[in-house]
């Protein structure tokens, strides 16, 4: 279990971004949780209980919020090297490893994201670490869409999901034809 943890917040265009981060093996900050809150107690129930901190200490600025700045003002790979540290079965640690994979401005469906997974059948499973997911931006969930091609669900909003699909495909670098 993660003894002590520390989070802080930034404001983004489409609200306030919290993260809690750990210390990691190099010294580093590893993100445990991260959301479109300004209540840090709306992310300490999505960390997994094994890492889950005994408590929390306000900082006033962390370096991995310069990511999320970065993010904001169009440079979308600033979150791609991020630390994050989530736990569960197997499955689900594969997926969010996977969901980092998945470009920004061109989003996958539940069924092309199963695939991507190795799991063709696997779609509600796909959602399913999309929703239990507690790393949102720097684990980009937010690249996934209903299979129907709608926007599906998002634990911090569609409005805020939507946001960030436009701003990604406004921004995602666009390949050069030779």
């Amino acid at each position: 279990m993660t003894t002590s943890a520390r989070f802080a917040t930034v404001a983004t265009p489409p609200g306030p971004f919290t993260v809690v981060v750990t210390p990691g093996p190099d010294g580093g900050d590893v993100v445990l949780a991260a959301g479109w809150t300004g209540d840090v107690a709306d992310l300490l129930p999505v960390v997994h209980r094994s890492l889950r901190p005994t408590w929390v200490e306000r900082a006033e600025h962390l370096p991995v919020l310069d990511a999320v700045e970065a993010h904001a003002a169009g440079d979308l790979g600033a979150i791609d090297a991020v630390p994050v540290r989530q736990r569960s079965g197997p499955f689900l640690e594969d997926a969010w490893d996977v969901l980092r994979t998945v470009p920004a401005g061109q989003p996958d469906t539940y069924a092309a994201f199963a695939v991507r997974c190795g799991r063709p059948a696997a779609v509600r499973a796909a959602a399913n670490a999309c929703a239990r997911n507690a790393a949102a931006l720097f684990v980009p969930c937010h690249r996934v869409l209903g299979s129907d091609g709608g926007l599906g669900g998002f634990r911090w909003g569609t409005p805020v999901k939507r946001w960030l699909l436009d701003h990604e495909a406004e921004h995602a670098a666009v390949p050069v034809e030779a």
